[in-house]
């Protein structure tokens, strides 16, 4: 009878692994929700638009694109967290979702630790730009002036990237600016072009077309490498603050607890879309640099930027509702 009973035990845990194994192999076997947690239109939206085509291809399944924006990107970030973590549901958006939020919003709705990274897809940076009316041209003849007289930034709303990227800078560079915060880049970028404002630092694509057409002052871009759509403005550190970087990246997670066969074979369709030339060079054009990380490599990035970003919400004691 004991025998018996063991071999039933036996039977059963090898039956379970072969449903758990079948059910992985078959995946997906319906199609797959990309929820982002902003609006459309914006670097997220248009990535996951660009490798969406292809990827359908890979997982012969369509991807449905879900725009549900809100706090922050909290909104969208907690329903990914709480979803089943059977491959059905992922969440792409901006580092800041886990590397920021947590440190300056009082009720985040959701534990960082309840996404799991999936990959580093693409990184970006912020570009410094001023008006000419101001009169400067290089990154040290506007810190200069902003320690001899009151002067003002905006940026695309407080704990957003320019945000964070620009106190950053202050505090590196020993001088200080006035926070204007907007809803957006593209309200800060337009008051900045008035001179209502008269410097940001925003993102590259909003800003591009003012600065080739001579509205807007390029004085240096926050990343660690130079901007593919402005190879000839300096970064930051190359402008005169050693050591500095503020680079951002969109990421791609899913729920904790989600098969790893399945992030594997998510991952490799999405970073495949990713690097196909014509998407490459779509990216780049947007200020873009595609990365297509691992799965570690990602939570080692997010986790050391987690601690930056930290850092600097403190220092400015940055607290959101």
């Amino acid at each position: 009878m004991q025998r018996r009973r063991r071999l039933l035990v036996a039977a059963s845990a090898l039956l379970g692994t072969l449903t758990v194994a079948q059910a992985q192999t078959a995946w997906p076997g319906k199609p797959v929700r990309v929820l982002l947690p902003f609006p459309p239109g914006g670097p997220s939206d248009m990535v996951i638009r660009l490798a969406a085509e292809k990827m359908q291809i890979a997982l012969k399944q369509p991807i449905v694109i879900d725009n549900k924006p809100g706090a922050g990107g909290n909104l969208g970030s907690a329903e990914v967290a709480r979803a089943a973590p059977d491959g059905s549901t992922w969440l792409w958006g901006t580092d800041t979702l886990v590397t920021v939020n947590p440190h300056v919003y009082k009720q985040l709705g959701f534990k960082v630790e309840d996404l799991q990274p999936v990959t580093l897809g693409t990184t970006f940076s912020q570009t410094l730009v001023c008006n000419p009316a101001l009169g400067v041209k290089t990154l040290n003849e506007l810190i200069a002036k902003a320690r001899a007289e009151k002067l003002s930034y905006a940026s695309g709303g407080a704990g957003v990237p320019g945000h964070l990227s620009m106190e950053l800078l202050q505090s590196m560079a020993g001088f200080e600016m006035v926070h204007v915060p907007y809803k957006g880049p593209a309200p800060a970028t337009q008051d900045v072009v008035g001179n209502q404002v008269p410097c940001g630092l925003l993102a590259g694509p909003t800003v591009l077309p003012h600065v080739r057409s001579g509205k807007l002052v390029a004085l240096a871009v926050s990343g660690q490498a130079r901007s593919p759509t402005l190879p000839d403005v300096p970064t930051i550190a190359e402008a005169g603050v050693p050591g500095y970087a503020a680079d951002f990246s969109l990421v791609m997670f899913a729920p904790r607890g989600t098969p790893q066969p399945i992030i594997e074979q998510f991952r490799q369709a999405f970073v495949d879309a990713l690097k196909a030339p014509d998407v490459t060079e779509k990216l780049r054009a947007s200020d873009q640099v595609v990365v297509g990380s691992t799965s570690a490599q990602a939570a080692a990035v997010l986790a050391a930027d987690s601690k930056k970003w930290g850092d600097v919400a403190r220092h400015i004691k940055l607290g959101l509702d």
